[in-house]
């Protein structure tokens, strides 16, 4: 019987804790030869006030002000093709 135990910080609205539990149990169903009614997920949500990363807790974290991080960067290399056409050239045929 698959026991899967989720910690997470508190905070998150009763269907987005449901979505979790379902699509975790999901995921084990498609990893793992068992059958529904063995698997069993408990969920425990913790107090943001009683985790920290870095000596800072999650409500602490909360109260920070959200920092402009400028433009994304592509976060796969393009490809030469992909540039010389962004660019206006083209490779000839």
């Amino acid at each position: 019987m698959p026991h899967i135990a989720v910690t997470i910080g508190a905070g998150r609205s009763p269907r987005q804790l449901r979505t979790l539990l379902h699509e975790v149990h999901a995921a084990v169903l498609r990893s793992v030869d068992t059958r529904p009614e063995h698997v069993r997920v408990v969920l425990h949500e913790v107090p943001r006030t009683h985790w920290s990363t870095a000596d800072t807790t999650l409500a602490e974290l909360d109260q920070e002000p959200v920092r402009p991080t400028g433009p994304a960067e592509p976060t796969t290399p393009a490809e030469p093709a992909e540039l010389a056409e962004a660019a206006g050239e083209r490779e000839p045929s």
